[in-house]
């Protein structure tokens, strides 16, 4: 659809033309604000395109908020997106399944940090086991959802985005069973310290011990 040639609108502080993120399908873009008759009411709509997926989506102008649909990201959350995925994994020490469930619901939260999240944790270098087909397809599915955001904002190409999120997955931590290792010896040179300089070393302990049954770097 040819925006410049129809009338820029503007409700609850969205406008035609721009591009919004709706939580449960990623970055679209608004095309037109409808008005439709619906039992006797006279109710707006937000038009929105999500080209790749070829879907067009209509939302209710009042209910955007309870919907979560937000604002394309600006330059300082993509920057901290990218500073996310450098960092090193962190893996619950769960059940597949709940944790399948919990990359999920960040991937549809339409929050980009916590889809930086999900792509840093699923991430596998050349070194490290491949993923299964289940890690793969949410790995592939936080992948696209970031790269789409950043695409916009700094206005590239979504296979340069892709790139550029691959190269600040490479500048994080050493991943596979080697780096592993040393992260472990660290951790409990850590500790050891702790134990020296603190006091009640045994309960700073047993919370160690707790954390470390929680999360467990990858």
């Amino acid at each position: 659809m040819n925006m410049a040639a129809k009338k820029s609108m503007q409700r609850q502080g969205f406008k035609t033309g721009e591009y919004v993120v709706y939580p449960a399908h990623g970055v679209g873009q608004i095309v037109d604000i409808e008005q439709q008759e619906i039992a006797g009411f006279s109710l707006e709509l937000f038009v929105i395109d999500f080209a790749k997926d070829k879907m067009t989506l209509r939302v209710p102008v009042p209910k955007v908020e309870s919907v979560g649909m937000r604002k394309i990201a600006e330059t300082e959350e993509i920057a901290k997106s990218l500073k996310t995925v450098q960092g090193r994994a962190r893996i619950k020490r769960t059940m597949w399944s709940r944790r399948a469930q919990e990359y999920d619901a960040k991937i549809n939260s339409g929050d980009l940090i916590q889809i930086a999240e999900v792509v840093r944790d699923l991430f596998r270098s050349e070194n490290q086991p491949e993923q299964s087909y289940s890690e793969r397809q949410l790995y592939e599915a936080a992948l696209e959802r970031m790269a789409r955001e950043v695409s916009v904002v700094n206005k590239i190409s979504e296979t340069e985005a892709v790139n550029l999120i691959e190269e600040n997955l490479a500048k994080g931590p050493r991943r596979g069973p080697k780096a592993e290792e040393e992260a472990s010896e660290t951790e409990a040179s850590g500790e050891s310290n702790g134990e020296a300089s603190g006091e009640g070393s045994g309960e700073s302990n047993n919370n160690e011990s707790d954390g470390n049954d929680e999360e467990a770097a990858a």
